[in-house]
């Protein structure tokens, strides 16, 4: 049967956007569903601030009028000014497995794109780089953190057949900790705190987390400046995934560390909700919300989102006093397992850090490019 393309323009698209991902993945149980709402607003313009320098389409597949794929392109103005070339992204692809479905949505994405005068695309990724980003291609018989993404194995082969190419990978890691921490570490950071004036500052409340939001994502800016595929986030995007995400938090998985009152350090861990959103299905009420909360207070495992560091003071040790500071935290509530987010492959200091604990790296996520 023919293949039908359909762009998403209205509510009951947008709906049918974010419900084929939960139709697809239904019976898989190794797949984290997001909060629908929020997926909703991540596709509008009046709910998603990224489109003030971002420009995006969305595209439903249908066979025998069921909708069997969907596929997004992204046009990110601000990243293409800072590279100097014409890149687009394609994003938030989900298809059967056809060969079919998938190459009419990808030939959808890449044409609009061409004709928008992108003379290249890579993905998949989001709009910002806090966005879900990467292709898994290893690591489908583990649950991912809620940072993290999951995909169905046959994914790859079809955009490889689609004649794409791999850009960059991202590695993930779970570390098993100790029960304590070694006296020298200890030592060790206590004497870089005194040696360089820092102050390492405990939160008690969501709302006192709220109060450094913007001096958090200003260290965001500068730490993760040269990274792929980022870009700054200006007040709005702040606000707007400060929102998002810092009242899931539990405000004693973040750390910061301040230099002369100014801040300059933090680290964000979450209590894994994996299990709490799939018992939420997709909905925070009448019973997501409960689960959530649960989880929050009752950790079992934990997530580590993010780490920065102002790139001046980067060699001065200050990620391993925070990560001492969290697992202080980890040890309290008789936490023995974290879950790292993506590491570019390439970022050789980082991976060696979590080879210092006992791990196992066990995903790999993808970024996959081709020429228009």
């Amino acid at each position: 049967m023919t293949i039908k393309i359909k762009e998403a323009t209205n509510n009951a698209d947008y709906k049918q956007f974010v419900n084929f991902q939960f139709n697809l993945y239904k019976n898989e149980k190794f797949w984290v569903p997001q909060i629908k709402k929020d997926e909703i607003k991540a596709l509008k313009s009046e709910t998603n601030p990224a489109f003030n320098f971002c420009k995006a389409k969305f595209w439903l597949a249908y066979k025998n009028g069921e909708c069997v794929g969907r596929i997004s392109a992204i046009i990110n103005n601000m990243y293409n000014e800072k590279t100097g070339e014409k890149t687009g992204r394609f994003s938030k692809v989900e298809f059967i497995d056809d060969t079919e479905v998938s190459g009419k949505l990808f030939e959808v994405a890449e044409k609009w794109l061409k004709d928008m005068g992108m003379t290249k695309i890579h993905g998949p990724l989001g709009f910002t780089n806090l966005d879900n980003q990467g292709l898994l291609i290893e690591g489908f018989d583990y649950l991912p953190s809620i940072g993290s993404i999951y995909h169905l194995p046959y994914y790859k082969n079809h955009i490889d057949k689609l004649g794409y190419e791999k850009e960059i990978d991202w590695i993930e890691f779970r570390l098993s900790l100790a029960k304590e921490i070694p006296d020298k570490v200890t030592r060790i950071s206590d004497i870089i705190i005194k040696r360089f004036g820092l102050k390492v500052i405990h939160f008690k409340t969501n709302k006192d987390i709220e109060l450094y939001s913007k001096k958090i994502f200003n260290v965001l800016n500068d730490s993760f400046a040269e990274l792929p595929y980022v870009v700054p986030f200006d007040n709005k995007m702040i606000e707007f995934y400060a929102k998002k995400y810092f009242k899931m938090l539990n405000p004693k998985f973040v750390k910061v560390i301040e230099k002369d009152e100014k801040l300059v350090a933090f680290i964000i861990g979450l209590p894994s909700l994996s299990k709490a959103m799939q018992k939420a299905k997709g909905k925070i009420f009448p019973f997501g919300f409960y689960h959530i909360l649960k989880a929050l207070k009752h950790p079992v495992e934990m997530d580590l989102l993010l780490t920065g560091v102002e790139p001046k003071l980067q060699k001065m040790g200050l990620s391993a006093i925070l990560i001492t500071e969290l697992q202080k935290v980890l040890i309290e509530y008789g936490i023995k397992h974290v879950e790292t987010t993506g590491i570019f492959e390439t970022n050789h200091k980082a991976i060696q850090h979590w080879k210092n604990y006992d791990h196992i790296q066990h995903k790999r996520r993808r970024c996959f490019v081709k020429k228009l």
